[in-house]
């Protein structure tokens, strides 16, 4: 058994629409690998930091993220089908081993659909556009919606009052 700890460069495309891991950055591995019969079995956690925007009010958030990694890498030679037809075994390249598609698919699955800034975000005015939690609690338009325009003279006094 072996432990591995080490920062690695984080590949391009990691990540969803809203939010994801910017290319480049650095992600913290600590991984154990430990030789068993059929191959490798990498089993440990990444650490990933996250930028992107709420899904509500569009404010930009940064957050970080771990994920739990685990993988078994059948050496080059081995004869052990794994997986039944499909051949979709992570299979070791000599020495190496590409951990990418394993990230990837650890990251990507961990990520939130709409990500929030804060749990209670109440997103943007439909009429202004503003962030809603940083106007007034009494925010309001006055603005008639024009299919009642009509019927709001029906209700408003007259102007003269000889008209009644």
């Amino acid at each position: 058994m072996r432990t591995v700890r080490q920062p690695a460069p984080a590949p391009v495309g990691l990540g969803v629409e809203l939010i994801g891991v910017p290319p480049g950055a650095d992600l913290d591995l600590d991984l154990r690998l430990e030789s068993v019969m059929e191959g490798v079995l990498v089993s440990g956690t990444a650490t990933v930091p996250l930028t992107g925007e709420c899904g509500r009010c569009l404010e930009a958030i940064s957050d970080e993220l771990v994920v739990d990694l685990q993988e078994l890498f059948a050496y080059q030679d081995s004869a052990t089908d794994l997986t039944g037809e499909d051949d979709e075994t992570a299979r070791m390249e000599g020495d190496f081993l590409d951990l990418e598609p394993v990230l990837r698919d650890a990251v990507v699955l961990a990520l939130p659909l709409t990500p929030l800034c804060q749990e209670d975000c109440s997103g943007l005015c439909a009429e202004c556009g503003e962030r809603l939690d940083d106007l007034p609690a009494d925010h309001a338009h006055s603005a008639p919606d024009p299919r009642w325009a009509a019927l709001h003279g029906l209700t408003a006094p007259p102007a003269d009052p000889e008209e009644l």
